[in-house]
């Protein structure tokens, strides 16, 4: 009965009824349209960064700045951030490879450099990597030319990005088993490696940056990092022979005052830089490592892993972090972004609530009568706010239909228009460089319950005042 009736009052107040869908599909439309487009990008940056650099947990040392892959995540920190080793390195990953639900298991040093590659200076993002376990742990990593980088092996792998960008720059491709020179500085001086380069690969979805990464061995990095050395040979070079004269600079002056002792020629220096029994010493399965990757197998939830994993390590001065927090900046500002639209959209949700109110007060007091008249025959409260109730729930289903499906035809004519993405970050989050949105049926399920709630809330007031109607005043007002 209480059906039967909600349907002939909705029928009877068309226009009301319409402008009340109408509001509440709207702001259904705009919430499944935004939130589908950024669902989609988190999912891209989420996909490029655990298959191709972070997995999904990272450990790192604990402290007070909280860090991603290259530095720190505060940019005023960044600047004068140190990325520290981790501390217990040894015991931490016996803690960890005794765990359950972990696919792969991998170690990285990371660092900054400037890389000179036949003539062409370019600033880096260095990787020191484990490479036994590093590739096979990031399908994302697609060999192009060359090949991986072996274990035990000193050398470099550049994107093919970079690789094109070189050549076009210097006139010659950047083919393998060229010599790539990496520099480091810092106030106290500056470090020199150079390694041939092994392979040229590309990140099958290329997140913010990742095209600026040379993947290195760990050795390489710690050498320019400074982390450990080993013995004289592999101290860095005093800031003040910058400023030297370039034909004083491989005399023995340059090194010391006994003129009778040899200079050190730039042929020694070349030589010194391609040996690869510098820092040889250095053992490369130590704790001289700045982070632990580890990829989870399926169904295995990261947060509930994260915090049963931090209570074991916690006293060894590591904690484990998410994919997110790892990646830096580019996927917390999409987390940032979500949030500040769904807040946009709550404003919007408040006017529209409140437009509704008003219509259905207007509605409210032009049935007077008819409430009054129920409530004289024996209709219960309950029966009135059933009743209004559930006219509104009718149009909310009915809005949010429209709504959800006025996105999924705006998507489909978008997708139809093949759409070009010239900016390759935009390209890279959006997961392809035509612009394609998928429908989304988990976020089609929240829009529609969202539109269900704004039409619940903006009857709340209104119920209460048809309620409080009294079948004599109705009459008379009748």
């Amino acid at each position: 009965m209480i059906i039967f009736l909600a349907l002939r009052n909705i029928s009877r107040n068309k226009k009301d009824s319409f402008i009340i869908a109408a509001l509440v599909a709207v702001i259904t439309f705009l919430f499944f349209i935004g939130n589908s487009i950024i669902t989609k990008a988190n999912i891209g940056i989420q996909q490029a960064f655990v298959e191709s650099l972070t997995g999904d947990v990272v450990l790192e040392k604990s402290g007070d700045v909280t860090m991603n892959l290259f530095g720190a995540n505060t940019p005023i920190v960044d600047e004068f951030f140190t990325i520290p080793t981790l501390p217990a390195y040894d015991a931490v990953m016996e803690i960890v490879c005794a765990e359950e639900g972990i696919e792969g298991i991998t170690s990285q040093v990371s660092g900054k450099a400037f890389m000179d590659l036949q003539g062409v200076r370019e600033p880096v993002l260095l990787c020191g990597i484990d490479p036994a376990s590093y590739f096979s742990l990031f399908p994302g990593i697609v060999l192009e030319e060359g090949r991986y980088l072996q274990p035990g092996e000193y050398g470099a792998m550049i994107t093919a990005e970079r690789a094109q960008r070189i050549a076009q720059k210097s006139g010659r491709p950047a083919a393998v088993g060229t010599p790539v020179l990496l520099t480091s500085g810092s106030t106290v001086g500056f470090k020199i490696r150079e390694v041939p380069l092994v392979g040229i690969f590309r990140y099958q979805n290329p997140g913010q940056f990742m095209n600026e990464i040379v993947i290195t061995d760990p050795q390489t990095v710690r050498v320019l990092n400074s982390i450990q050395v080993a013995g004289g040979l592999t101290e860095g070079i005093p800031l003040d022979l910058l400023n030297a004269e370039a034909d004083d600079l491989f005399m023995s002056a340059a090194f010391g005052d006994d003129a009778d002792e040899p200079g050190f020629s730039a042929d020694m220096l070349q030589a010194f830089l391609r040996d690869p029994t510098v820092a040889a010493s250095v053992t490369e399965t130590g704790g001289d490592w700045n982070f632990i990757m580890l990829r989870l197998k399926k169904g295995i939830s990261p947060a509930a892993f994260i915090a049963s994993l931090n209570k074991k390590i916690e006293p060894y001065g590591i904690a484990a972090v998410n994919w997110r927090t790892a990646s830096g900046t580019s996927a917390i500002l999409a987390l940032l972004l979500q949030a500040l639209f769904n807040a946009g959209i709550f404003l919007v949700s408040v006017v529209g609530v409140v437009a509704v109110i008003n219509i259905l007060l207007i509605s409210v007091f032009r049935r007077v009568r008819e409430i009054g008249t129920l409530r004289a025959i024996g209709a219960s409260d309950l029966y009135i706010r059933s009743l209004i109730y559930c006219e509104n729930i009718f149009v909310a289903l009915l809005a949010g239909f429209a709504g959800v499906a006025g996105g999924f035809l705006f998507f489909r004519w978008v997708n139809s228009m093949d759409l070009h993405i010239s900016n390759t970050l935009v390209a890279s989050v959006l997961n392809g460089s035509v612009l394609h949105f998928d429908f989304l049926p988990q976020v089609a399920v929240f829009s529609f319950f969202v539109a269900v709630v704004l039409a619940l809330a903006a009857t709340i007031y209104p119920v209460e005042a048809a309620v409080r109607i009294e079948p004599v005043v109705a009459v008379q007002r009748g």
